[in-house]
């Protein structure tokens, strides 16, 4: 009896032992049959974030920062959520019953991972989707954890836990990619293209931005090429000059040196500048620089070099370069500081032809060689 009692006494206390330790088990049970409920709600609608407009590819790079970044940046839960493959409570999360439209990113890494139109209401509490944006940016993986056996979401760039894929999705595609609200972070339309998403925008009715210019090219003639290009070379947002021939005579294409250098072909010791327009603009590389580097106000000449090969001249590429050679031309012209009308010399670029490679960075491999250039006040 005695051994019996001594028996039954510890089996006793096990059982709410057990139980305590057990019970964390059993609310995670709790969270994943709910999150394996059969979703209810009709389909997002026969429109999706590609189906208009094609696949979208977004080019940019997406990066982890590293898992001290992580835990310094991200609150405790979303860390818990993202790097610890957690969990967030049903119905009490940011995104569930969410229906504005635009993109849900990767809250650690940016990558485009889901639309709001293929967003629909499953009823389980958590946002879910029929399918991601590109499958490139998810990767699925198997998880035996829980004691059942499911299809794990990651993120592929940022590596972040997002949730599970299960099979009881609606049309078109049957799929129900349960998503913790913890591992997103949702733009708006309106701000698609602000925050580098603009890409995306066709794909929401509206039309895409204009990419912007990252280079622009100027042609600038102002007697030797040398010492023009001497001084270009060396200004803020320039990024490459070459120079060459240009405004001639279509009888006369590829020109040599000999050939133009007899004033014969009609051509111009000119300067190809390559220019970034968010640091300097064509204006300014007009008004600061061309206007100030010779006298545009003697006709075909600039020092000792003589001929029409030495004029000034700017060789427009665009009716919008016209416009803006027009004005400074105008402005430096009444501005008083030349004693002589400006006789600078405006027409659209022809041909380019680049000069001898012993002309290129003459002065760099000539030091204290010859120019007549230099940049007045």
């Amino acid at each position: 009896m005695s051994s019996a009692r001594a028996v039954s006494h510890p089996a006793r206390r096990a059982l709410p032992t057990v139980a305590r330790r057990l019970w964390p088990v059993a609310l995670a049970l709790v969270a994943v049959l709910s999150a394996c409920t059969e979703a209810r709600g009709a389909p997002p609608g026969t429109t999706s974030a590609t189906a208009t407009a094609g696949p979208v590819k977004d080019g940019r790079k997406f990066t982890k920062p590293s898992d001290e970044e992580l835990r310094r940046t991200l609150p405790p839960s979303v860390y818990q959520v993202t790097q610890k493959e957690g969990t967030e409570p049903p119905f009490r999360n940011a995104f569930w019953n969410h229906h504005e439209e635009g993109l849900y990113v990767d809250v650690v890494s940016g990558e485009p991972l889901f639309s709001s139109r293929d967003k629909f209401e499953s009823g389980t509490g958590w946002p879910s989707f029929t399918k991601p944006l590109d499958k490139e940016h998810v990767v699925e993986k198997r998880d035996a954890s829980l004691g059942m056996v499911r299809v794990e979401v990651r993120s592929k760039d940022g590596d972040s836990h997002l949730g599970h894929v299960f099979e009881d999705g609606p049309e078109p595609t049957g799929l129900r990619y349960c998503i913790n609200s913890a591992s997103l972070r949702f733009i708006p339309v309106g701000e698609l293209a602000a925050k580098g998403y603009g890409a995306w925008l066709p794909a929401f009715g509206r039309a895409a931005p204009k990419p912007e210019a990252t280079t622009e090219t100027a042609y600038l003639a102002g007697g030797c090429f040398w010492g023009m290009e001497d001084i270009l070379r060396k200004i803020p947002g320039v990024i490459e000059t070459e120079v060459g021939y240009t405004g001639g005579s279509k009888d006369s294409e590829h020109p040599t040196y000999e050939d133009v250098h007899l004033g014969t072909t009609g051509h111009a010791e000119a300067v190809r500048v390559v220019f970034n327009p968010k640091l300097l603009t064509y204006e300014g590389l007009l008004e600061k620089w061309f206007f100030r580097m010779h006298d545009p106000t003697t006709l075909n000449r600039q020092g000792n070099d003589v001929g029409s090969q030495y004029r000034s001249a700017l060789f427009y590429l665009s009716d919008a370069q016209k416009k803006t050679a027009e004005a400074v031309k105008a402005r430096v012209n009444a501005s008083g500081k030349w004693p002589r009308p400006v006789v600078t010399q405006i027409a659209p670029a022809g041909e380019w032809t680049p000069a001898e490679g012993y002309h290129q960075d003459y002065l760099v491999k000539n030091p204290g060689g010859y120019t007549c250039h230099y940049l007045r006040d």
